[in-house]
């Protein structure tokens, strides 16, 4: 397929931006060409060639103009520069375009990917940025789950300081005051001086004798012999005596 005629006013078409240059934010799909043909193989590269990741100035642009197929392997082997390559082909949803350096037959250098998938052209974004960028991403994670983690800490600490001083507190209320004991004993001590001695207990009535202290028993002692079992008479409680037989 032919390219687009240049824009009005200038001598030649505009250059892409040079190699390593990021074009990750960029989309292209043409629908009209899509409506048009279908998305192959063979015509895949012709529709790459009109987004504006395309360099003019690759030996693919050469063989197009000697009405050969750009794609032809046995024909870029033998030339030296810019070129692409078909790498990866999953017809028709995905195909992937490497941008490569020949130096010779058998030695390239690898400078840029490209991915056709469902008809929409994106460049590849190279490897050093995926990492900068999901390495980015953890620590913009971790630092935001250190932030929490600080902040509940902080209020579990405030808390449990709340609750050490109440504890505290109630400590130091329930705590005994041993000035305070011994100045109430005193208290005690002096309303006791102050008070006239206790009365004598009163008389036995007349004629009761109280009991003496050998005459009380006391309540083990009655238990005890409560619990005694009668006497044994040695003669009635044994039995008949036995008789010596005679033979």
């Amino acid at each position: 397929m032919a390219l687009p005629p240049p824009p009005p006013g200038d001598g030649a078409a505009a250059l892409p931006p040079p190699p390593g240059t990021d074009m990750t934010g960029i989309c292209f799909r043409d629908q009209l060409w899509l409506n048009t043909y279908p998305l192959d193989r063979n015509l895949v590269f012709d529709y790459f060639a009109l987004s504006p990741f395309y360099d003019i100035t690759c030996n693919n642009e050469s063989l197009r103009s000697r009405q050969i197929h750009p794609l032809d392997m046995s024909q870029l082997m033998m030339m030296t520069g810019m070129e692409y390559v078909l790498s990866e082909v999953m017809e028709p949803h995905l195909f992937v375009m490497r941008k490569q350096r020949r130096s010779n037959s058998e030695k390239v250098d690898h400078l840029l990917a490209y991915y056709i998938l469902d008809g929409s052209i994106y460049q590849a974004p190279l490897l050093g940025n995926v990492f900068a960028s999901r390495i980015s991403r953890t620590m913009h994670h971790i630092s935001k789950a250190f932030s929490i983690a600080c902040s509940k800490l902080e209020k579990i600490g405030n808390e449990t300081e709340t609750d050490a001083v109440a504890s505290e507190s109630k400590t130091q209320k329930e705590a005994v005051d041993f000035k305070e004991l011994m100045r109430i004993d005193k208290i005690l001590v002096n309303l006791q001086k102050k008070l006239p001695p206790a009365p004598p207990p009163p008389p036995y009535p007349e004629g009761y004798v109280p009991p003496s202290a050998s005459e009380e028993k006391a309540p083990d002692d009655l238990l005890a012999s409560e619990a005694l079992p009668p006497a044994i008479d040695p003669i009635i409680d044994q039995g008949p005596a036995k008789r010596p037989r005679f033979q």
